[in-house]
């Protein structure tokens, strides 16, 4: 039997979740979640920003130049929080937006020095989570693991997710 018919047979009884086993999945997402964010959470709250300000901050360092615009279409956000979230960054020295060189209207955003400081103490804190919990678990579980939230992600997301695998590789 392949790899994949293996992995498939064991798979097959998965198929087939009561709704107490799937709200006992949702449960477990929502406590590793709270788990995920509790270390970025405090070094956050010392300055006074929230897990918005650390999602901006994520994506304005995996892509650096991105535009407003683009960090919109990720964040899923309204156009007014972002700009309260980046008119914080921006005056407190994190964030710097410079005008877009073909197009005026864009603002093209990087994170300066101080910002990226921070992305490495915040990304530092979850990777040590990921790296304890996936280490425990071991390496079927991280694919498995992978391929769930992949599959839970909405499809122009996983779009946008797998490109930037792909850039990374």
């Amino acid at each position: 039997m392949s790899d994949r018919g293996a992995a498939m047979g064991r798979g097959d009884s998965l198929l087939f979740l009561t709704d107490e086993q799937l709200r006992r999945g949702s449960e477990a997402m929502f406590f590793a979640y709270r788990g995920f964010t509790a270390d970025p959470d405090l070094i956050l709250a010392e300055r006074g920003y929230g897990r918005a300000h650390h999602r901006a901050i994520h994506f304005i360092n995996t892509t650096p130049g991105t535009t407003v615009n683009n960090l919109l279409s990720i964040l899923g956000v309204t156009k007014q929080s972002l700009n309260r979230v980046l008119r914080a960054l921006i005056e407190d020295g994190l964030v710097e937006a410079r005008v877009g060189t073909r197009d005026k209207r864009e603002r093209h955003l990087f994170l300066t020095s101080e910002g990226e400081t921070l992305e490495r103490a915040l990304s530092e804190a979850q990777r040590n989570r990921l790296r304890a919990a996936f280490r425990n678990a071991g390496p079927d579980a991280v694919s498995g693991f992978r391929a769930v939230l992949e599959e839970m992600m909405d499809p122009d997301m996983r779009r946008h997710y797998l490109e930037g695998v792909e850039q990374n590789q």
